[in-house]
């Protein structure tokens, strides 16, 4: 096992806080050049937020695309048990939400105290994620009541 130099070791971390800026702000071009180059496409950061959730996270599209076609984890886990999806539903991205769920993401997944993605879009009332949810899992007799619970509220 080779063992880097502190001067090594703060140029790679250079290099992962680039990758995580450029996951953040859909420089999908540059990020794809260090994943080519032998950057790991599920690196974390130091909370566990992989590059695919900062792309999803960030509303960057293109990035979190060309992440899940290099084979990037769609449902791994930041630290605190949240997947990507999770955290699209609640901040209200439907293009981002369908192309997670399009690459396999769990819409049932728990996400802490049994919170799921679909729960998460209901909560904060993204209505159209949660439409889209709706049809793209198994449809519960509770999921369809609280989806017209959320219809309800909303016409109000």
């Amino acid at each position: 096992m080779t063992t880097l130099s502190i001067e090594e070791e703060k140029r790679f971390e250079q290099l992962c806080n680039m990758a995580f800026n450029f996951a953040r702000n859909n420089d999908h071009k540059n990020l794809k050049i260090m994943i080519e180059a032998g950057l790991n496409v599920n690196l974390k950061t130091h909370k566990g937020d992989t590059l695919l959730m900062l792309a999803a996270y960030n509303n960057s599209y293109e990035s979190a695309k060309m992440l899940l076609e290099k084979g990037a984890k769609v449902d791994e886990k930041n630290d605190r048990g949240q997947t990507p999806l999770a955290g699209v539903c609640f901040k209200g991205y439907l293009p981002m939400c369908k192309l997670l769920v399009e690459h396999g993401a769990n819409i049932d997944e728990n996400n802490g105290l049994g919170m799921t993605p679909y729960t998460f879009a209901l909560m904060f009332g993204r209505k159209e994620i949660s439409a889209f949810l709706l049809k793209n899992s198994k449809k519960s007799f509770l999921k369809k009541i609280s989806f017209a619970v959320l219809n309800f509220i909303k016409r109000k």
